[in-house]
């Protein structure tokens, strides 16, 4: 995005976003992209939870990280009590935590994980996020359900799961460790893995998978046996591409197993009408209440978990929120 282009969006975003008035602090919170069906779930409770106990301005970073850093500008020049950021790239939360540590303020950064040794340096900032590593391993124990109860899936009888991959982003931690653990937790669950082609970097968007998951049938046809993606909407977007093919329709007898993570109600859905086979619940309910909590609490020179239910990890400054799998009926 240009740097017109940027002011112009920051002072959009600023025009439509007036502040939310309460008693209490005065909050900047930054999202790195409204549109994300998990961050939503997570931005719409973390307003409910700060309704009446804090004013608050939220701002859409629209995957732009050049705006994020002129919507963080914009929120230490109004002299903000705290930050919640979700940043848009975790590898700028760098300069990002010195702008706020220069302003001496708390900030909580949630769901993309900065890389914890900045935090230490910063007796004012927490991370609350999940345990990407085991969303992977989650989605690898129902690919070992899924393999034992559906025989039928292995197309070719070669003993082997053919699956096509989709990851969020080439460089996340989060994406990385999902991708990674799919696979190898099925392997250690002892299911034989064989991937089909490459590595399909959708950008946790569905309509980009949906055009990868046309790529990957005009390439390997009938071979896929699995498709596995980081998130629900890639899910949702492979599923996109499989229907207009004649697989996964309802009532249909064409079926590719597809696995998410997220469980976004539109994912919820699809499991129960029998066109995805499972997902990886990602508590966005709870990711919300946590962040806002850890916020008020910081903001009031209090100490980040009192009067929470919440332990820090073996870092000492990071929660993590935990995912369970939900399995549908295929």
């Amino acid at each position: 995005m240009s740097a017109l282009r940027v002011l112009f969006a920051l002072a959009l975003t600023l025009a439509l976003a007036g502040p939310v008035q309460a008693a209490g602090p005065n909050l900047g919170i930054l999202i790195y992209k409204y549109d994300d069906a998990y961050i939503s779930t997570v931005r719409n409770a973390l307003g409910q939870a700060l309704k009446d106990k804090a004013a608050f301005t939220m701002l859409d970073g629209q995957g732009d990280q050049a705006l994020q850093n002129s919507q963080l500008d914009a929120m230490l020049e109004k002299k903000v009590n705290g930050l919640i950021v979700n940043m848009v790239d975790a590898q700028a939360a760098e300069d990002v935590l010195d702008k706020i540590m220069a302003a001496g303020i708390p900030v909580v950064f949630f769901n993309r994980e900065p890389d914890l040794g900045l935090l230490m340096e910063y007796d004012k900032a927490v991370f609350i996020g999940t345990n990407a590593a085991d969303a992977g391993k989650m989605q690898g124990d129902l690919i070992k359900k899924i393999w034992d109860s559906h025989p039928d899936y292995d197309l070719n009888k070669d003993g082997r799961f053919q699956y096509v991959m989709f990851q969020g982003e080439p460089d996340n931690p989060e994406a990385i460790a999902r991708t990674e653990w799919s696979v190898k937790q099925a392997e250690l669950n002892g299911i034989k893995m064989a991937q089909l082609g490459r590595t399909h970097v959708c950008n946790w968007d569905a309509d980009q998978a949906e055009a990868a998951m046309e790529s990957a049938l005009a390439e390997s046809g009938g071979q896929i046996e699995l498709v596995i993606a980081n998130n629900d909407s890639m899910a949702l977007g492979a599923i996109a591409a499989l229907t207009k093919h004649g697989y996964n329709l309802e009532g249909g007898s064409k079926f590719i197993p597809v696995l998410g993570v997220d469980a976004t109600d539109q994912a919820i859905e699809a499991i129960n009408k029998g066109l995805m086979s499972g997902t990886v619940r990602q508590d966005g309910q709870a990711m919300g209440e946590a962040v806002a909590a850890v916020m008020l609490n910081l903001a009031a020179g209090k100490a980040p978990l009192e009067g929470t239910s919440h332990r820090f990890d073996d870092s000492g400054l990071a929660v993590r929120i935990p995912y369970s799998p939900y399995l549908g009926r295929k």
